[in-house]
């Protein structure tokens, strides 16, 4: 007597469970990255304007608090300093982008001045930071 063997079921690698977990992998990634961005200027209360980008590369960031205080990434610096900074920077072959982070509540006379210090030093491109004045959609 003969035995029938039915027939077998090849075996099939499940794809779906794969793009699942790389999916998963790619949000986990993309997430955990954004969140280790490096802030390198102190907290102000930035002017808004309607043309505001977020998009700004960030090398130097330079602070004016609101009682006229001047910070050099976190770091406290006066005038004088802060132009033996950017020309150290740019003795060592760097060409910084500076953006400068000023509080509503300073004049615009010491903007002036740091932006006058900026361009001795010999730095021709830097941003003034704003916040956008109505969200984006």
């Amino acid at each position: 007597m003969k035995l029938s063997t039915a027939d077998k079921k090849k075996a099939r690698i499940e794809i779906i469970p794969m793009i699942d977990t790389m999916f998963f992998l790619l949000v986990f990634f993309m997430i955990s990255t954004l969140s280790m961005t490096l802030q390198k200027g102190m907290e102000v209360n930035l002017p808004k304007a309607s043309s505001a980008s977020d998009d700004l590369p960030e090398q130097v960031t330079l602070t004016i608090g609101s009682k006229g205080e001047l910070f050099f990434n976190k770091d406290t610096c006066t005038i004088s300093e802060l132009e033996l900074r950017l020309h150290d920077l740019l003795y060592y072959g760097e060409k910084p982008a500076v953006v400068i982070n000023a509080d509503e509540a300073v004049s615009h006379g010491q903007v002036i001045e740091v932006m006058d210090a900026v361009r001795e030093a010999g730095i021709f491109d830097f941003a003034i930071a704003t916040k956008p004045d109505k969200p984006s959609t």
